[in-house]
């Protein structure tokens, strides 16, 4: 994906789909060419992943990619086609040889991104087909995971596509890359660290179905004792909100929509609302709308992604919302390592999304409360340590020398 002056995105150009032939070999390798690819479709990705027809059950092909064009080496046996984005599709084929018009599918594309989660993986698969009674596809791309995450749920789950990177590309360019060669009407980012309710996608797709105006819709997430995890959603970055964080008032008042309007205070999301922000762990949107606005920003290499799309299909007029009815329980964080590095990846996409969505005027302002609130924690940490409770000084001495690096934000 490739930016314009002013932010906006391009795709890279599509071309037809190249005849593809395939065979028996046991993975899928893309050539380690970085100026092949368009969307930065560059290292080497071996997939698990079952392609099937009626000649038999094949595994994946060698696919190398110009100029947005798919290309294969031409193997036997069993044709397909494949697809931008380095995802192969089948296609049946008439007695010319040539493909043609596939019966329906399902209408909606599940992506999951993992690292190093196999466990939390295989047991979220588990929930998706066993509470699921939409007809849908799964993907799961996993980012490099040294946990034999891939393997795994190839072994336990054949009807998962899965897509074992030998490059970390980050939650957002993984997205990209799977929705551009998914084909369904719908799209569900799914995070791997979440089980899923019974009924929960059937009732998120039912309710984004009756409300196109929404755009992009969410649901409930609680933890796994059942009590709400708050993190499915959130209003936009203010300059009310960043000051009431940057002074502590957000975490001594956090059930106050005054205080925390980000969190929207002590809503227990129980009931319909529009939000400004629907998370990625649980994301439902139209694949049309996906492509109109361009996937996500791959600046955004992890955090904030979600937010920065929400916010731009609400510049277009569409509502973010959220139901109740679709329930599923999120751990959070499970793939995000140290908390001092975490907690900086998001710094860094907060200031990011302050540079990409306020006025120019407001900018330099928010910038100085996102430093405002890292002095206040140094600080509080050092009076906590000086009183002999000092388990968080190191954490936020890690985060304040970090500061040139996350203020700066993601750069295009």
């Amino acid at each position: 994906m490739q930016r314009r002056p002013g932010g906006k995105r391009r795709s890279a150009a599509k071309g037809a789909s190249a005849p593809v032939r395939a065979t028996d070999c046991p993975c899928l390798v893309h050539d380690d060419r970085k100026n092949d690819m368009p969307m930065a479709m560059h290292g080497t990705y071996s997939a698990p992943r079952r392609l099937r027809s009626g000649a038999g059950t094949f595994r994946l092909v060698r696919l190398v990619g110009t100029g947005g064009k798919m290309t294969t080496t031409d193997l036997e046996p069993g044709t397909w086609t494949a697809a931008s984005g380095g995802m192969p599709l089948p296609a049946a084929t008439t007695a010319a040889g040539r493909p043609s018009p596939s019966p329906r599918g399902p209408d909606l594309t599940v992506i999951v991104v993992s690292y190093n989660t196999r466990a939390l993986t295989l047991k979220c698969l588990e929930t998706l087909y066993s509470n699921t009674a939409v007809p849908f596809r799964c993907v799961l791309w996993d980012n490099d995971s040294e946990d034999g995450s891939a393997t795994a749920v190839a072994a336990a789950f054949p009807q998962v596509d899965v897509v074992a990177s030998r490059d970390n590309l980050g939650f957002a360019r993984a997205n990209n890359v799977v929705a551009e060669g998914a084909d369904t009407e719908w799209l569900l980012l799914l995070n791997p660290d979440t089980e899923v309710h019974p009924g929960a996608i059937d009732a998120l797709m039912a309710f984004s179905m009756a409300h196109p105006e929404a755009g992009i819709t969410g649901g409930r997430t609680v933890f796994p004792d059942g009590s709400l995890n708050i993190a499915s959603c959130w209003m936009r970055i203010t300059p009310w909100s960043a000051f009431c964080m940057a002074t502590g008032l957000t975490t001594v008042f956090r059930g106050s929509a005054l205080f925390n309007p980000e969190g929207m205070g002590s809503w227990q999301r129980d009931t319909v609302r529009e939000v400004d922000i629907v998370v990625g762990c649980f994301l439902m949107i139209r694949r049309s709308l996906w492509n109109e606005l361009g996937g996500f920003d791959l600046r955004y290499f992890m955090y904030g992604e979600e937010a920065d799309l929400c916010l731009r299909a609400r510049a277009k007029g569409y509502r973010p919302m959220i139901t109740p009815e679709a329930q599923i329980m999120h751990l959070v964080g499970a793939s995000s390592g140290k908390v001092a590095n975490k907690v900086m990846m998001v710094a860094k996409s907060r200031v990011t999304l302050i540079r990409d969505h306020w006025p120019a005027a407001l900018v330099p302002l928010g910038v100085g409360l996102m430093w405002l609130w890292a002095g206040t924690r140094v600080a509080a940490a050092l009076a906590l340590a000086l009183a002999g409770r000092g388990a968080a000084l190191e954490k936020w001495r890690l985060i304040w020398a970090g500061r040139r690096d996350w203020l700066a934000g993601y750069r295009a």
